[in-house]
This record gives structure tokens, sequence and C-alpha cells, in this order.
């Protein structure tokens, strides 16, 4: 594998990667569910300030389904949020050695998907639905699974955060970002891990079928942005019609999955695109499923620092997926790491490196528990103010702060 490449591979996989460093999981907090930084802070607080971008808005969702291991409520009664989960963010590159480096002002949208809880697979093999986003030029025959459609599209009136639904506050973020650079050369690369896998495949069909990487300058022509899909241990998401739509569309997606998870390979586990012979009728079945993109498939029994085990979350972890990228030099080739990027990394949310290595298993965790001492004495969580975007108004700048404690 080309060195650069990688690097790239894992940079994008490292801005999924944040989505969980930043993440409350945390069920004796009252933010729960929320995020542990404002989006100024984000980088800096999970060590990415040196990346040369700058988040300019959190996503968040809510969904009318059960997903166990993806939405977190605390466990006190006062709530930040009844309805709404942080799911990501969406960051431009604004250090003008990195647009230099990449040759373009990169956009970037993260999803976040689910750390160790895998039950939301069985929920979510439900039935496929047709992806009816854009009305004006749609597309009845292309259906995703409608599990991964309700959690992009859903709203919830009562909640502030989720009034408009993911979908929408992506959208308007990056129709704003797209008029503030008009004229640059840019590009559009979305990632995620896991169920945030299927949301980024989702959103950059959606943002290609509406047209958004389209050049609006009538004066001039030029070629349409490229939205880039990096996926880690992504589910399948749509039929075989989903498939060729994003084809036509010039989109282009890289899964990297471990041979050994369980979760690239559903939903579709019995029907999907390895059936060949049967194409034809198989891609009319209302559940059959067909995987997007090229495939980069690492193998964990090949890293001499992972341990053998059976969890299954471990094969699934992101971090172990980055490592696994850091030793891979091609198929059937000694695996050797081509980076200073520490194995530690792979115990931030698991156990899964060789114990000799004297690395603790989930070490990754705020200092106390995010409890500080007050002037009193006692420990207490510190309130948290957040800065939420008015919805899609108002630039970075002039966003309002708001003290969730109101």
């Amino acid at each position: 594998m080309d060195d650069i490449l990688r690097k790239e591979i894992i940079r994008y996989g490292e801005f999924a990667q944040a989505c969980y460093d930043g993440f409350d999981f945390d069920p004796f907090s009252k933010y729960c569910g929320s995020c542990k930084y404002n989006h100024r802070q984000l980088f800096q607080g999970v060590g990415m300030s040196d990346y040369g971008y700058e988040v300019t808005k959190y996503v968040y969702a809510t969904s009318n389904i059960n997903l166990p291991g993806l939405f977190q409520r605390p466990s006190v009664q006062k709530l930040w949020s009844t309805h709404a989960n942080w799911m990501g963010f969406i960051a431009v590159a604004t250090d003008e050695a990195e647009i230099k480096r990449l040759g373009r002002r990169d956009i970037v949208i993260a999803w976040r998907g689910t750390v160790t809880n895998l039950e939301w697979i069985a929920d979510l093999m439900d039935y496929l639905r047709a992806a009816t986003l854009n009305n004006v030029h749609s597309h009845p025959d292309v259906k995703v699974e409608a599990g991964f459609l309700n959690l992009y599209t859903a709203t919830e009136s009562d909640c502030r955060f989720c009034k408009s639904s993911a979908r929408d506050q992506v959208l308007s973020e990056l129709r704003r970002l797209l008029q503030k650079y008009r004229g640059e050369k840019l590009s559009i690369t979305i990632t995620g891990h896991s169920l945030g896998s299927a949301l980024a495949m989702l959103s950059a069909y959606d943002i290609a079928e509406m047209g958004l990487n389209q050049n609006q300058n009538q004066t001039q022509v030029e070629e349409s942005i490229h939205v880039t899909v990096f996926s880690f241990a992504g589910p399948r998401v749509g039929n075989a019609a989903f498939k060729d739509r994003c084809q036509e569309l010039g989109l282009k997606f890289l899964r990297v999955v471990n041979v050994h998870d369980s979760v690239p390979k559903v939903p579709g586990i019995l029907f999907n695109e390895k059936l060949q012979m049967m194409k034809q009728l198989v891609d009319k079945l209302p559940w059959s499923y067909c995987h997007v993109g090229v495939e980069l498939a690492l193998d964990h029994t090949h890293s001499p620092f992972l341990k053998p085990t059976n969890d299954l979350s471990c094969f699934h972890n992101l971090e172990a997926h980055l490592h696994l990228l850091d030793g891979y030099h091609g198929q059937a080739e000694r695996f050797y790491l081509s980076s200073p990027r520490d194995p530690a990394l792979v115990n931030k949310s698991c156990d899964f490196l060789k114990e000799h290595h004297m690395v603790p298993p989930l070490w990754w965790q705020d200092a106390n528990k995010g409890l500080i001492k007050n002037s009193e004495g006692r420990w207490v969580q510190p309130e948290r103010i957040r800065y939420i975007e008015e919805p899609h108004t108002l630039d970075t700048d002039e966003q309002e702060g708001i003290d969730l404690r109101s």
C-alpha cells in the first residue's frame, strides 16, 4: 500500500474516532449523550489541534427505533435533552499549509457510530425503503435500510437540538460552506465507523442526488466537487439500485473492514451482491442488500500486537482498524507498523492488546471521571456551557453561547 494513501485513510479514520473520544458515554453525567467539548474545543480536547481543520457545526439526531449502544441517556432526572444525541460534526480545512498540501479546501463530515454494543444490528435488519430524498428527481427503485433512513431524517419538534433532522442540519451547513468558499477548489469527505458508516454513505448519496456538489458558477465551466466516503466497519446500506445510482453520481467509497467482523456482513447475510448467478432475481427481493465501493480487507490475526479473543467488539473496534491499517502493506505481505502511531490506542475502549504490552483495557477516560473539587471541598461535576448553533443562519463567529443548565 502506498504510504501517503495509508496516512490519508488513517487521518480520516481519526476524524471518525474523534466522535467517540468527544462523546459523553457516562450514564451518571447529566450531559450523557452530548459532546464533552464545545465545537471550538473539540479538536484540542481529542488531541487533533494540529490537523489544520476547524469545526463549524455539530450534528444531532433523534430516532424512533431502538438503537442500543448508539443513543445514550443519563441515569439522572435532569437531562440536557430528552430526545437528542450528538452524532458528529462538520469541519473545514482552514490551515493554509494543509490546504496547500491537499491542493484544495476540504470539508469533512464525521458521523459517530457504536463502540462496543452490537445489538443494534438485530434492530436494523428490518426492510428496505425508497430513498426519496430528492422529490424533484426521485428514483423509487433506489432503496436503503429503513432504520438508517429514520435516523437520518427523523425530527422531534419538542427538542431544540432536533427540530430539524440530522439530514437538514448537514445539508444546510454544507450549503453555507459551499457559498462561503465559492470559487475555491473544494472537496467533500465523509467518514464514519459502524452505524456512522451507514450514515456517511447515505449522506454522500443525498449530497450528490441533491446536486450540492455541482458547480453553481454559470460563468465558467468547472468540474464537480469530489465526494468521497471513508467507511470503517460499516454494514450494507441499500439495494443494488442504490449501488448503481451511487456509481452514476460519481461517488467514491472506500470500505475498510476486518474480515472477522460480523457487521460488514449485514444486513443481507443470505441475499447480497455475492449471488451473481441469481442477480436479477435477488435484486428484486425486498431484503436484498448490496455493498458499494471498493473494499480494503484487513485481518487482525496478522498483527503480532493483538491477542486471540472471542470478543466480537474487539473485531469491530475502530482504533483496531486504524492499527491494522498502519501495519498493512498488501495481501500476503508481512505486518509491520509504518508510523509512530502508538499501538496503545487500540485499548482505548476494548481489551485487544497482548498483556506483555502493559496497556490496561478501556483506558480512555476523563481525569477523576470528570469530577472536580469545588470551593466547598466537594467533588462535583462541573456545569457545562455549550455553543449551540442557531439553525443554519449564523456564521461560526456569531454563534450564540447557551448554558445547558437552563
